[in-house]
């Protein structure tokens, strides 16, 4: 059976979780979210937790019963606490400023790069090479964060670019670093 699947999702205090069919509504205080799942998995409430049940073991209901639970807690945890991702800037020029309710970059283009913020999610610019997104939809935040970061990914050669916090970019040496024959 799915470990996963199987782990009750505690609802946390000014949460409300409401299962009409196979459609799950959640309301918190920094937004609603609703989604509608496969109609073969159970979804029920019971005594400030969430569960998700199976009919069987197949392989499709198996696949699907983590899956389920997942989506549902990434629900409930966006609604309550909400999501962020980070993003910095690396590069001699390459910096990005908030104008209302635009992100305005300076990438190295002859041009600026403005993107605007979406439904539910904040942008916030604590310095000109942090950026950093926030939300109550998981899947909403790491996609406006992929395309940002793909308006200019980090480079291989000098490192410059659009990264997540933490993530290590593989360099490589150049022409100037081969070996004399």
């Amino acid at each position: 059976m799915s470990r996963i699947g199987r782990k009750p999702i505690a609802i946390p205090a000014g949460v409300e979780v409401a299962v009409n069919g196979n459609e799950v509504t959640v309301k918190g205080p920094k937004g609603t979210m609703t989604q509608t799942f496969n109609s073969d998995l159970t979804v029920t409430v019971e005594n400030g937790e969430v569960l998700v049940t199976r009919p069987s073991d197949d392989k499709e209901h198996r696949s699907l019963h983590g899956l389920t639970r997942t989506l549902i807690a990434n629900m409930v945890h966006g609604v309550s606490e909400g999501f962020t991702k980070e993003l910095e800037i690396q590069g001699v020029g390459y910096r990005a400023v908030k104008q209302g309710k635009d992100l305005v970059m300076t990438l190295g283009f002859s041009h600026q790069v403005i993107m605007s913020e979406g439904n539910g999610i904040t942008i916030d610019v604590p310095s000109p090479s942090k950026i950093v997104i926030s939300g109550y939809d998981k899947q909403a935040v790491g996609q406006f964060a992929a395309e940002v970061r793909a308006k200019r990914p980090p480079e291989p050669y000098k490192g410059k670019g659009i990264r997540y916090v933490g993530e290590y970019v593989i360099r490589k040496e150049g022409k100037a670093g081969k070996g004399k024959k």
